[in-house]
C-alpha cells in the first residue's frame, strides 16, 4: 500500500510517502505563512525521492483540522484537487489525534493505573488566540470527546485528578494553572506537532485494500465560529 499524506494546518508544512509498511519520504518545513507556495513543490520532492508516480498510489491522506483557518484550506484545497484529478481516495485526519498517536507510549505508562476507558492524556494545541484547542484520550489514544475551544484555565479546571499526559504546543501554556496538581502528577511533552508522517501511519494502519479510507469526512474542523458575519441588510446599500 502506498499513500501520499500532507499536513498545512499548523506553524508547519509537511509532506510524506507511506510505502510498503513504512515512510520512504518525507519533508517537513516550520512556517507561519506560506503555506500554499510550500505544499505543492514538497509534494513532488516526495514523490520523486520515493520513485513514485501518482499512478502508484493507492490513497491520499490530509489534516482536516482542528488549526489555522488559512492553512487548513490550503491543505484540504490540495488533497481534493489531486483526489479529483488522480481518483484516489482521500482520508482526513484531525490534527489533535496526530499528536496523541505520537505520544502513545506515554498514554499507556499512564493508563496502567486509569480506569478502562478512562482519561489517559490531553492534547493541547495553540490556536494563537487567548484559548487553546483540546482534546482528551484514551491510553491507546483514541478520541474521548469532540475538539475544543477553551482558555487554559477552564481546560486546567475540568482536568481529572487523576494522572494525565499532556502534550502539544499548547502544553506550555496550560501548565502555569496546574501547579496544585503536583510535580509528579502530569507528564508534559510539549514538543509534539503535527507532521505528514503521522498522518501516512494514521491513514495507513486504518486502510483495508480494496476499501476506501477510513476516518473524519475531509472536511475542515475549525471548532472557532467564523469572524466574519453577514452585515445588517444582507450587506446591500441602503435607499
Amino acid at each position: 500500500m502506498r499513500l501520499l499524506a500532507m499536513d498545512t494546518a499548523s506553524n508547519c508544512c509537511s509532506a510524506a510517502i507511506w510505502s510498503d509498511g513504512g515512510i520512504v519520504a518525507a519533508r517537513h518545513r516550520p512556517m507561519t505563512r506560506g503555506h500554499a507556495e510550500a505544499i505543492m513543490p514538497m509534494i513532488g520532492d516526495v514523490l520523486s525521492e520515493a520513485g513514485h508516480g501518482f499512478d502508484d498510489l493507492d490513497g491520499l491522506a490530509v489534516t482536516v483540522g482542528p488549526g489555522s483557518f488559512t492553512g487548513l484550506r490550503t491543505g484540504l484545497a490540495a488533497a481534493r484537487g489531486l483526489a479529483l484529478a488522480t481518483g484516489l481516495p482521500l482520508a482526513g485526519v484531525t490534527t489533535l489525534e496526530i499528536v496523541a498517536h505520537d505520544a502513545r507510549p506515554n498514554l499507556a505508562a499512564i493508563g496502567n493505573g486509569a480506569a478502562a476507558g478512562g482519561p489517559c492524556g490531553l492534547v493541547a494545541l495553540e490556536t494563537r488566540r487567548a484559548d487553546l484547542y483540546v482534546q482528551y484520550f484514551t491510553s491507546d489514544a483514541t478520541a474521548i470527546d469532540e475538539p475544543m475551544a477553551l482558555r487554559p484555565e477552564a481546560v486546567a479546571a475540568m482536568m481529572p485528578p487523576t494522572a494525565v499526559v499532556l502534550a502539544g504546543d499548547g502544553i506550555p501554556r496550560l501548565t502555569e494553572f496546574l501547579s496544585g496538581r503536583g510535580g509528579d502528577d502530569v507528564v508534559i511533552d510539549a514538543a509534539i506537532a503535527p507532521d505528514a508522517r503521522i498522518v501516512a501511519s494514521l491513514a495507513a494502519h486504518r486502510w483495508s485494500p480494496g476499501g476506501p479510507l477510513p476516518g473524519p469526512s475531509p472536511s475542515p474542523i475549525y471548532v472557532h465560529p467564523p469572524e466574519a458575519t453577514i452585515p445588517v441588510g444582507q450587506g446591500r446599500l441602503r435607499p
